[in-house]
C-alpha cells in the first residue's frame, strides 16, 4: 500500500533543493509519517521515479522550491522479497523479536550488489529469521547500515518495518555510537584529533571515494592512536558520520592508509621496519579494519544497547606485536 502526504513549501524553503527539503522533513518526521526514516538517497529515487511532484508536475531532485508550492510525496510499500534464504553460520551478538545484531566476518558482503547475487549476510539472515523488514528494498531487507565486504564487526538489522524506521532515524540523526579499530601505516599526528571533510565519489573512478571534491557529504572521524611499533599504528576510531569508505579515505589521504587495503593502500611496505610485523601484515587477505562496537537505543523499548565484537583471529597477531 502506498502512503501519500502533501507539504506546502514555507517561505524559508525558497531556493532550497527539493531533495534537501524532504530530507530535512524526514529527519524530524513523526513515527507514523510516511517520511519517517526515509533516507535522502531513497527520496532522490522517488523524485526521479515521478513519485514526488511539485504543483502536480514531475521535477528533478535539484529543483529549487518557491514559497507556497505544494509538494506531493508517494512512498510505496516495501517490494516483496525475491531472494532465496541460504543457511550459513552466524555469530549472533543479540537477538529479540525486533532486531538482531551479528558479528560479520571479513569477506562477507552485507547485501547483494554488482557481481554478488548470493552468499551475503542478507541471504543468511533470511534463513535464520524467516521474515525480515523489506523497507530497505528487495535486496536489502532490514539493513539500516552496512560494512564493507572486507571489514569485520558489528552489524544491526531490523526484523520489521517499525523497528527499521526507528533505527534508520537514529543513524540519520547521528544518535548511534560507532567505534572501530584500525591498523594503519605510520603514526598519524597529532595522535588524537578529529578529521572533518566532505567526501564524494572520485571523478574518474566510480568505485573510489575522495575528499578532493567540490561538493560532497560531511564526514567526521574522531581518532586516537593507541599504540605504534615498527611502522604500524593501532588506532581507535569514533565515527561522527558513516560515509562509504570514510575511515579508509580519511587515513589514506593523510598518508596513513589502512594496512591491507587493496583500494586505498598504495605501496607502503617500506615503512614497516619490524620484520616480524611485516610478515604478519603481509599475510592479511583483508583490510585491517574492524567495527568494534555499536551503541543504539532499542527501537521499541528505548533501552540503551551496546553490541561488541571481539577482534577477529586474523587481526590479533597485529595487536600482539603493535600493542
Amino acid at each position: 500500500m502506498t502512503a501519500t502526504l502533501q507539504l506546502d513549501a514555507p517561505a524559508d524553503a525558497t531556493g532550497v533543493r527539493l531533495d534537501r527539503f524532504l530530507a530535512a522533513r524526514a529527519a524530524v518526521a513523526a513515527p507514523d509519517s510516511a517520511l519517517f526514516g526515509v533516507s535522502r538517497a531513497r527520496l532522490q529515487r522517488l523524485i526521479v521515479d515521478g513519485l514526488v511532484t511539485v504543483a502536480g508536475a514531475k521535477v528533478r531532485p535539484s529543483y529549487k522550491l518557491r514559497p507556497g508550492e505544494q509538494v506531493r510525496v508517494s512512498v510505496p510499500a516495501p517490494e516483496p522479497l525475491d531472494l532465496t534464504p541460504e543457511p550459513m553460520p552466524l555469530s549472533i551478538l543479540y537477538e529479540d523479536e525486533h532486531l538482531i545484531a551479528v558479528d560479520k566476518p571479513a569477506g562477507l558482503s552485507v547485501h547483494p550488489g554488482a557481481g554478488r547475487k548470493t552468499g551475503t549476510l542478507v541471504h543468511a539472515l533470511l534463513a535464520h529469521c524467516k521474515d525480515l523488514s523489506g523497507i530497505g528494498g528487495k535486496e536489502r531487507p532490514g539493513i539500516v547500515h552496512r560494512l564493507d565486504k572486507d571489514t569485520s564487526g558489528v552489524v544491526v538489522v531490523a526484523k520489521h518495518d517499525r523497528a527499521h524506521r526507528l533505527l534508520a532515524a537514529q543513524f540519520a540523526l547521528r544518535q548511534v555510537k560507532k567505534t572501530y579499530v584500525a591498523f594503519v601505516f605510520g603514526v598519524p599526528l597529532p595522535k588524537a584529533a578529529t578529521i572533518e571533510t566532505v567526501i564524494g565519489r572520485h571523478p574518474s573512478d566510480r568505485k573510489r571515494f575522495t575528499t578532493k571534491v567540490r561538493r560532497g557529504r560531511s564526514a567526521v572521524t574522531h581518532y586516537q592512536v593507541v599504540a605504534s611499533k615498527g611502522g604500524i599504528s593501532r588506532v581507535l576510531i569514533d565515527l561522527g558520520t558513516g560515509r562509504t569508505h570514510q575511515i579508509r579515505v580519511h587515513f589514506s589521504e593523510r598518508g596513513h592508509p589502512v594496512v591491507g587495503d587493496p583500494v586505498y593502500g598504495g605501496r607502503q611496505w617500506r615503512r614497516v621496519t619490524d620484520p616480524a610485523l611485516r610478515k604478519v601484515a603481509e599475510r592479511l587477505n583483508r583490510q585491517a579494519l574492524h567495527a568494534l562496537s555499536l551503541g543504539i537505543n532499542h527501537p521499541i523499548s528505548g533501552v540503551p544497547l551496546l553490541f561488541e565484537a571481539p577482534l577477529p583471529a586474523e587481526l590479533r597477531p597485529l595487536t600482539d606485536l603493535v600493542g
